[in-house]
């Protein structure tokens, strides 16, 4: 049983990297959009084709603008925060139970 306890963990570290990289790619986005950045710029490009999938779908059902500010950003970064610290947690503890630590 050790293998798949092994194979969960390396799974939950593996998704904890994952969504913090995406997280911190997420603050990028959100912060070079109070800026006017080049839409041909390659970078721009890759920041707004990864975040925008995520993002639009809570921005068409989150009509609340405060004053013009998107908050779409904050809402997915809670949602990151709560799969951390839930999800990822319960994988983790999961895998150090069938190990039998």
């Amino acid at each position: 049983m050790f293998i798949f306890a092994n194979l969960l963990l390396a799974i939950a570290q593996i998704a904890d990297i994952v969504l913090s990289v995406y997280m911190w790619i997420i603050i990028i986005a959100a912060l070079i959009s109070w800026v006017t950045p080049d839409p041909y710029n390659p970078i721009v490009r890759f920041l707004y084709s990864v975040t925008d999938p995520v993002l639009h779908p809570i921005r068409r059902r989150i009509r609340l603008g405060l004053g013009g500010i998107d908050i779409s950003p904050l809402i997915v970064i809670l949602i990151i925060m709560f799969i951390k610290r839930f999800l990822i947690t319960s994988l983790i503890e999961l895998s150090l139970k069938i190990k039998g630590g």
